[in-house]
């Protein structure tokens, strides 16, 4: 017994010293930036995002049609307010709103680089109007913030672009390689009429690009665990879609004497299996990449379970499925978000259905959800059947891409202090659709924690408009 304790306490100490080994060894991968002067936000370009939140794009559904008066009145007012990007960049419409713009640069052997946004913002709920304080279309400035629908997402990044492209034009400034600018009309609709046919395009003309980029991270100063500094968060891939309708069909009848099982009875068991056997946590290579960006600007302690994911990885992830954000990095998720049944309170239904909503995580894809699906479910009665798009987990950009590099150092340049990692993105964006143009697909939004993302009260800070502005101009400079 005492040579076993003997072999322990010796092994217990080699590994400890490995582990303090490695976390000694484990260096910072942020790179040094020369800090840049960012410009005051002018009244002007403060104007011109006020201006482009008045219009009311707002993509309500597949069935509704776009309001050409907002949409073309949009595009009307980008005309007359870039000029100059009208004059030199060549813009095509695609499907009568989606636009797309050309920058010829000066070396035709360099790739282009595509820079993305979307015009089009999620309605707004009319029982939740009142609880907005400010009118949601009127671009108001309150407490030192921009408030409208859109400001966050995603017309702050398209106002940037298009303001960044008129300023260097006026400069006489012209690119190096090509940018082309992508600003899809139906992005909250799964980019079916802009993101969809626009790539079409750029892959039928041969068009490889260097880098995309999209919308998707942003910087916080409070949302890492454990990170005092403000964190850069670039999404270098993001997850899979899918939805499945679940549906049954059973005898009815009057509700004063119910059947052992009902429609409900069925459907609600399966919602219940699916969310308690949801598919098995992992960490992929994107969330190791994020934790070796992270884990060396950690206190001692944190550092070292980053610095040793081959023994810590069940911590890792038990502190990380706490939060419903970072634990949807590390599994496949699964959640119901339709339920249809009954007409009466005295009526059982005979049909019932739900529709649930899966965001693949790399390493799975919708056939192997679908085969879980129906294992899980493990009953005749219940129907499966896709609906709508499906759409396959991206690949993952390279955090040694020069797209990746670039966007990273022109972060940390904008935001004082800041450090990059990259991350996975848990929502979809139209860049996704790109991946036969690039194989290297980043999302990032350079903004200070937005508030209101689809929901009420959306609002930007001016100080984050600010350094979108200085961010997209500098960015065109570095490409």
């Amino acid at each position: 017994m005492k040579k076993i304790l003997f072999i322990l306490f010796f092994g217990l100490l080699a590994l400890l010293a490995v582990m303090i080994a490695k976390t000694f060894t484990f260096k910072s991968k942020q790179i040094e930036v020369a800090k840049i002067e960012i410009p005051a936000l002018s009244p002007l370009s403060l104007k011109h995002f006020q201006e482009a939140i008045s219009y009311k794009t707002i993509s309500f559904n597949h069935e509704t049609k776009p309001d050409s008066i907002q949409f073309t009145g949009f595009r009307l007012f980008l005309e007359k307010t870039y000029p100059l990007v009208h004059q030199n960049l060549k813009r095509e419409l695609v499907n009568n709103y989606s636009m797309l713009f050309e920058w010829k640069g000066k070396n035709a052997d360099l790739k282009p680089v595509i820079l993305m946004a979307h015009q089009d913002v999620v309605p707004i709920e009319v029982a939740s109007k009142h609880l907005w304080q400010v009118d949601p279309f009127a671009g108001i400035v309150k407490d030192d913030f921009i408030w409208g629908r859109g400001t966050v997402d995603d017309k702050i990044n398209l106002i940037s672009i298009m303001e960044g492209a008129e300023k260097l034009l006026a400069a006489g400034f012209k690119p190096e390689r090509s940018i082309f600018f992508v600003f899809g009309h139906d992005e909250e609709l799964a980019g079916q009429k802009g993101a969809i046919p626009i790539a079409k395009m750029l892959v039928d003309r041969g068009i490889k690009a260097e880098f995309v980029l999209d919308e998707g991270g942003l910087v916080t100063a409070t949302k890492v665990p454990n990170i005092t500094k403000p964190a850069a968060m670039i999404a270098t891939a993001e997850k899979g879609y899918m939805s499945i309708e679940l549906s049954t069909q059973m005898e009815g009848g009057h509700s004063s004497s119910p059947a052992k099982e009902t429609a409900i009875d069925l459907i609600s068991r399966a919602i219940n299996q699916l969310r308690e056997h949801q598919p098995k946590a992992r960490i992929t290579s994107v969330m190791s990449d994020f934790f070796d960006y992270l884990g060396p600007e950690m206190p001692f302690l944190q550092k070292m379970i980053m610095a040793n994911q081959w023994i810590t990885k069940p911590i890792l992830m038990g502190i990380y499925e706490k939060n419903p954000q970072s634990a949807a990095m590390m599994r496949t998720t699964t959640v119901p978000t339709i339920l249809s049944a009954g007409i009466k309170d005295n009526v059982i239904p005979m049909i019932a259905s739900a529709t649930v909503n899966f965001r693949i995580l790399q390493g799975e894809d919708s056939k192997s959800v679908l085969e879980h699906v129906s294992k899980v479910i493990d009953d005749e009665r219940v129907k499966i059947k896709v609906i709508g798009h499906i759409t396959e987990p991206s690949k993952i950009t390279s955090t040694d891409s020069e797209g990746f590099k670039l966007i990273s150092k022109t972060a940390k340049q904008h935001f004082d202090g800041a450090i990059a990692a990259p991350f996975l993105l848990i929502g979809a964006t139209d860049s996704r659709y790109f991946t036969g143009v690039s194989d290297n697909i980043i999302k990032f939004s350079p903004m200070i924690d937005p508030i209101g993302f689809h929901t009420i009260k959306e609002r930007v800070s001016l100080d984050s408009y600010r350094r979108s502005l200085a961010f997209f101009e500098n960015l065109m400079k570095g490409i």
